[in-house]
């Protein structure tokens, strides 16, 4: 699916300039009048960026951009504003913004700021789709190869195991065989990194040698 721009601002006339301009560069666009509309309208789904007015009646830019991050917390937001206004664009970049830009920027300063944007959609995307597919692996553990699991990324031994769940070693062993094939990992330090990614443990928990 082409990446779609999406341009949020309610003056017209730098709304239709853009877009023709983007459009010129073989960009696919959408354009709003205003941050409703564009919420009304939102895809989540649908790769692309949004250029986003800072300062528009009705929800500001700043609000708009929150609203992002709840329903498409993907999407790269690069602010146009026609005032320098720093404290307004340290607040965005803080809140996410991928860039910041006068409305006044030439071409290249706009460009580079979309292309960059994009890219950076595409490491999130490639990202969020690496941690669902592993949360999906560790969802298709059965109940009791689940168990088994969290006891090995805290660092249990297979006779802990058996103790605290009153099976044999050897019944750990075929759970913790098991676990390994179904989440397709060589080592206990690359299930804990499975589980630190989903956040069944803590980023920061040392990895067990295995």
């Amino acid at each position: 699916m082409k990446p779609v721009v999406h341009i949020v601002d309610d003056d017209a006339s730098y709304r239709t300039a853009t877009a023709r301009l983007l459009s010129a560069h073989g960009l696919s666009v959408e354009a709003y009048e205003s941050g409703d509309e564009f919420l009304s309208r939102l895809s989540a789904c649908e790769p692309g960026c949004v250029l986003l007015d800072l300062q528009m009646p009705g929800q500001s830019g700043l609000q708009i951009q929150r609203r992002l991050r709840e329903l498409a917390p993907l999407l790269p937001v690069v602010f146009l504003t026609g005032e320098g206004d720093i404290k307004a664009s340290v607040e965005a970049m803080k809140a996410g913004a991928k860039d910041f830009l006068e409305k006044s920027s030439n071409t290249a300063a706009l460009m580079g700021a979309i292309d960059h944007a994009l890219i950076q959609y595409e490491r999130q995307r490639a990202e969020h789709d690496r941690l669902q597919a592993q949360r999906a692996l560790v969802d298709g553990l059965s109940p009791r190869e689940a168990e088994v699991f969290r006891f090995l990324i805290r660092g249990r031994l297979n006779k802990q195991i058996a103790y605290a769940l009153g099976i044999s070693e050897r019944t750990v062993k075929v759970h913790r065989h098991q676990v390994m094939e179904k989440l397709a990992v060589r080592s206990l330090a690359e299930a804990v990194s499975i589980a630190a990614n989903i956040g069944l443990i803590d980023q920061d928990t040392s990895s067990p040698a295995g």
